[in-house]
């Protein structure tokens, strides 16, 4: 516990199967998820909307520790699976080359609503994410509390999916962003950086009206799960008493998941340890943080954030580093402050989407062809996948 709020963890991430010889995207959610039975726990691998992704989540999660432990086992999993079918799992948020028209949808009546509802644009949605939940709880005291830290934390989504961003191509092209994913989830309604509220129960009641005109469920008997069909950002989840971050780009490498896991859970304590000393966050409007989701979307770690209060614009760089100073006073009791400190790697290095570029830019160099070359990225993306999870 930490001022009487649980902060457990739990961590889906969403991944691509791909036939390693073309390293195209092959259709085989339903055949992993059964041959998964008996191997992990119900509830832990489960379908997508197509055919070429499978999902994973963790069991609940009591620190970062048991996070790396979970992830480490679920991706290694999949892996094997996937190996022992002659397939490969990757994990990026976009394919460097497939085409979405070309894809198997999964069947179900969630999946053929999700079509009737948004037609070509839901088609369209062959991108895979990362979603990290916080526990808070289900008592009225911390449901307030939830929404006080949402409407605060909502600064930090930028920073967030700078972090994690593995999407810079689509259907074959070098798109010029570093998280295109967000461009492609943001034609649904229901997404993005969402407004604040004042308490939970303003929260409750939009719900409610969303379930009452038929927008999120059927009109003559409103279900509140109903409101998982809110696709914002960040959202409280409606069956699991958690703060669900869902900015994120799935993240290549899963050192760099368990960081970003990491910095998610230690800005929620922060901001919870500054609403019990009677302090807060300054609050920002969401036509500021869409600004800097922006930026993030196009130019990832290599691009500025604007400071708001400075009025200037500031090196991602520099913000990791404020970061990091930010949560310095409860990283060590959450134990999480190597993984924190490992965000610097991820600027040093790189995320996903700079190193998939490098590789694609090193190619065409080198003489190889567009085709070439894409067909590198994916078979570095099917490398680093597993790095330090097969070894």
């Amino acid at each position: 516990m930490f001022y009487g709020v649980p902060l457990t963890l739990g961590v889906e991430e969403e991944y691509q199967i791909v036939d390693p010889t073309t390293y195209n995207l092959y259709p085989f959610s339903e055949q992993l998820i059964e041959q998964g039975k008996g191997v992990v726990p119900d509830g832990e691998l489960k379908p997508e909307f197509m055919q070429c992704q499978v999902e994973v989540g963790t069991p609940v999660c009591q620190d970062i520790h048991d996070v790396r432990r979970e992830l480490l086992r679920l991706r290694r999993t999949v892996c094997d699976i996937a190996s022992a079918n002659d397939l490969r799992i990757i994990a990026a948020s976009t394919h460097p080359f497939a085409s979405w028209e070309s894809q198997v949808i999964t069947e179900g009546e969630r999946y053929s609503e999700i079509i009737g509802h948004m037609q070509e644009v839901a088609r369209q949605l062959l991108i895979f994410g990362m979603h990290i939940h916080v526990g808070f709880g289900s008592s009225p005291e911390n449901k307030s509390l939830m929404i006080e830290v949402m409407n605060q934390l909502r600064y930090f989504l930028p920073h967030i999916l700078a972090l994690s961003s593995s999407s810079p191509m689509w259907q074959g092209k070098a798109t010029g962003l570093k998280s295109y994913r967000s461009v492609i989830f943001e034609m649904l309604p229901r997404t993005g950086i969402p407004q604040a509220f004042k308490s939970f129960a303003e929260y409750e009641n939009f719900v409610k009206l969303l379930g009452k005109v038929g927008s999120i469920g059927a009109k003559d008997h409103f279900d509140p799960a109903d409101a998982t069909k809110i696709w914002w950002d960040v959202r409280p989840h409606p069956k699991f008493d958690t703060l669900e971050v869902r900015i994120s780009d799935i993240c290549t490498n899963v050192e760099h998941a368990i960081s970003i896991t990491a910095l998610v859970q230690a800005l929620t304590a922060k901001l919870i340890k500054l609403r019990k000393q009677n302090l807060s966050w300054r609050g920002y409007r969401r036509m500021h943080i869409i600004e800097n989701k922006w930026r993030a979307m196009r130019f990832g770690i290599e691009g500025q954030l604007i400071d708001f209060g400075l009025e200037d614009e500031v090196p991602f760089p520099d913000l990791i580093q404020e970061l990091i100073a930010l949560v310095d006073d409860v990283v060590d009791e959450l134990g999480c402050r190597e993984e924190v400190a490992n965000l610097a790697k991820i600027v040093e290095n790189g995320t996903s989407a700079e190193n998939q570029l490098r590789v694609f830019e090193e190619k065409t160099a080198a003489g190889a062809t567009v085709a070439e070359a894409q067909h590198a990225v994916a078979e570095y993306l099917a490398k680093e996948t597993v790095l330090g999870v097969l070894d």
